[in-house]
């Protein structure tokens, strides 16, 4: 079974091409923060390597921007290939699958700033006298 699935941040705005049969195609990275924090009391973040074809390349290069939230689920590639001065080079990827948007339309984490509800109690003082009061 080969299946990635990630929760992160794009690292710069993609860049869309076109192979030579036409067809769309986005190379991108993701930041995804550690869970912990390393030695120095900081966070680190690891960054992958993806890719998106077609439609979905299309839609990623016209909506999305630099420091976006993205859902990525895909599978784990690996491939080689020679650089014109003959050198094999190694690449591992995640080969996109889906990408969901994880924010408002043309928000990023910078501009972003989720709306909180007041809480409707909180001038109320509500008082109990005792458990036999409760409805429940």
């Amino acid at each position: 079974m080969n299946r990635v699935v990630l929760v992160g941040r794009i690292t710069r705005d993609p860049e869309l091409r076109y192979t030579q049969s036409n067809i769309a195609v986005v190379s991108f990275t993701i930041a995804i923060n550690r869970q912990f924090l390393n030695a120095q009391g900081e966070q680190e973040a690891d960054f992958i390597n993806c890719v998106v074809w077609r439609k979905q390349a299309e839609n990623l290069a016209k909506f999305v921007r630099k420091g976006a939230q993205l859902g990525v689920d895909g599978r784990l590639q690996s491939r080689t290939y020679q650089t014109q001065t003959g050198e094999t080079r190694y690449v591992t990827e995640v080969v996109a699958d889906s990408i969901q948007f994880l924010e408002p339309k043309g928000q990023t984490s910078t501009e972003y700033q989720p709306e909180v509800e007041e809480n409707p109690f909180d001038d109320e003082n509500i008082d109990v006298a005792s458990d036999d009061d409760l409805p429940f």
